[in-house]
């Protein structure tokens, strides 16, 4: 792994390509402010990584142990921790270089949590077809039956039902960064990403680059 970003994703818009005026719907992800807290080397933690911090937030919302570590590490309290490992022996940065660590026509991955949907039905939640849609049956959006017979006489694990649907973390791979602006602190992403509008998302550089690319 390399050095990635923390960012806040701001919505959508559309971009159009000079060349074939083709519209690109792309994600546009706020990144300024990624700061290098700590940097753990082999010899002293056993393995090889940094840990950035993203978005300041008051002290008295934080715990004395974490505003203890800001505090040595002269930072200000911070609302998003994460590390990120480096191979045994690679350059570790001293300091984040913020949007410009990517550039367009980059492929990158891309980690959030999806928008919680409450407890849904598993048409909604599995994409079931549902049973028979005439007057009177009251089935229309029903699982059907869920038992296994006579063996083994209990409902199969993993079995598709109605329930909690969402926040769960996802990653998106291999998506294309359409353009960097740095004066604004953004990111423009391809497609879209998990997560409701100010929702955290990790920018990473992509682990399994597409075989076009």
């Amino acid at each position: 792994m390399s050095l990635g970003l923390l960012g806040k994703k701001l919505g959508m818009t559309r971009l159009f390509d000079e060349e074939s005026q083709a519209m690109i719907p792309v994600t546009v992800v706020e990144v300024g402010g990624n700061t290098i807290l700590q940097t753990k080397t082999v010899e002293k933690d056993g393995y090889s990584a940094v840990q950035v911090g993203y978005n300041d937030q008051k002290e008295q919302r934080v715990s004395k142990p974490l505003n203890g570590h800001f505090k040595k590490h002269d930072s200000a309290p911070k609302q998003l921790v994460q590390e990120f490992r480096f191979e045994e022996g690679a350059e570790t940065p001293e300091t984040h270089p913020g949007a410009e660590l990517f550039t367009a026509g980059q492929w990158v991955d891309v980690i959030g949590t999806t928008k919680g949907r409450g407890f849904q039905g598993a048409v909604k939640r599995y994409g079931f077809g549902g049973l028979k849609q005439t007057h009177g049956s009251m089935m229309h959006r029903r699982t059907g039956a869920i038992g296994a017979g006579s063996t083994p006489g209990r409902v199969w694990k993993n079995q598709q039902m109605p329930g909690h649907m969402g926040t769960d973390r996802r990653t998106i791979q291999n998506l294309k960064v359409v353009a960097v602006r740095p004066e604004d602190n953004v990111i423009l992403i391809s497609g879209a990403v998990p997560g409701h509008k100010g929702a955290y998302v990790t920018v990473r550089p992509a682990v399994k680059k597409p075989a076009t690319a």
